[in-house]
């Protein structure tokens, strides 16, 4: 039993350092990165709710903004980051399960990233420019079909979710209409308000100024019932398309190999931040829905919404070969 026992205390000692850094954890700031550019939804989540957690942990949590290729850019520099729990992101479903569908991405989601959280839902709106002569679903698809190929649908990026939502349109409506793919929502939405792009599926919370100020018009939201803060807009289902529901939602991940202490105290941190009573007002009054769960859901959730987009991405022939 003696050698048994050196083992075993040789063994614990090799961890000792390991436990002592997870229950220290954190003790110097936080990398949190943004895989889009400023200004966009990604990015007042992860302010508001990293500021938050910040304020929680006593420690700075800095906020990385890295756009481009609709979030896969920045979503790779996550998953070949130091495991120490010191970079971190939050990442749309773009990323995560749409975008690896799609087309080849430098990593693979169920191998290169630790699940810490799912963060926020929120429902794509369908918005077109001032200068569209268009005040509703009907009159924009008659517009598109006597146009055919002439009307152009902005992006946030190729793969990503308001791209698969303007492709499903073209689906379910057969209007033929053109993607132009940004490096984000945020200029994205300046092409919009310049009139260089007709219309967008885009997250809520970065039209809802523009609706407000009369300077993009909404024409219908994807989701099950209407938003609290667009209460005037139809759904896509009383406009006649119920199979159109586009839904985003966003994540906080680590690379893999992170402890799973460690991706414990950073589960327990984002679900403190997110469940204080002002933190769910911002984003309420940004159309985001808060979510929160375990690790291990948030690792289920993702496997659910692969399978699901997998379908459709199939269905509307936008799979491409590996």
């Amino acid at each position: 039993m003696r050698p048994l026992s050196k083992l075993l205390a040789g063994l614990t000692l090799l961890l000792l350092p390991a436990l002592a850094s997870a229950q220290d954890f954190p003790t110097k700031p936080i990398k949190l990165i943004v895989p889009f550019p400023a200004g966009g939804p990604n990015d007042i989540i992860a302010r508001v709710v990293g500021q938050r957690m910040s304020e929680i942990a006593k420690q700075p949590v800095v906020i990385d903004n890295r756009g481009g290729q609709a979030g896969v850019l920045g979503t790779d520099a996550i998953a070949k980051a130091v495991p120490d729990g010191y970079t971190i992101g939050i990442v749309s479903a773009s990323a995560l399960v749409i975008n690896p569908t799609m087309e080849k991405v430098p990593y693979d989601v169920t191998r290169d990233f630790a699940p810490v959280t799912l963060v926020t839902t929120v429902p794509e709106m369908l918005v077109v420019a001032s200068n569209v002569p268009a005040g509703d679903m009907k009159e924009l698809i008659a517009l598109a079909k006597a146009q055919p190929g002439k009307l152009n649908f902005a992006s946030a990026g190729v793969g990503g979710m308001p791209h698969l939502a303007g492709e499903l349109l073209k689906q379910t409506a057969r209007i033929d209409i053109v993607h132009v793919p940004y490096r984000g929502a945020a200029p994205a939405i300046n092409d919009l308000l310049g009139q260089q792009v007709q219309m967008a599926f885009l997250d809520l919370p970065v039209l809802l100024p523009h609706i407000k100020a009369g300077t993009l018009r909404p024409i219908a939201l994807g989701a099950p019932k209407r938003a609290p803060t667009s209460p005037d807009v139809p759904t896509t289902a009383e406009v006649g398309m119920p199979d159109l529901l586009i839904e985003n939602w966003y994540g906080m991940i680590a690379p893999a190999g992170t402890s799973e202490a460690i991706v414990t105290t950073l589960n327990s941190l984002a679900n403190e931040a997110m469940n204080d009573p002002q933190v769910k007002q911002k984003l309420a009054d940004q159309g985001l829905t808060v979510a929160g769960n375990t690790p291990a859901h948030f690792r289920d959730y993702i496997g659910t919404e692969t399978q699901k987009w997998a379908r459709v991405i199939k269905a509307a022939g936008l799979a491409a070969s590996k």
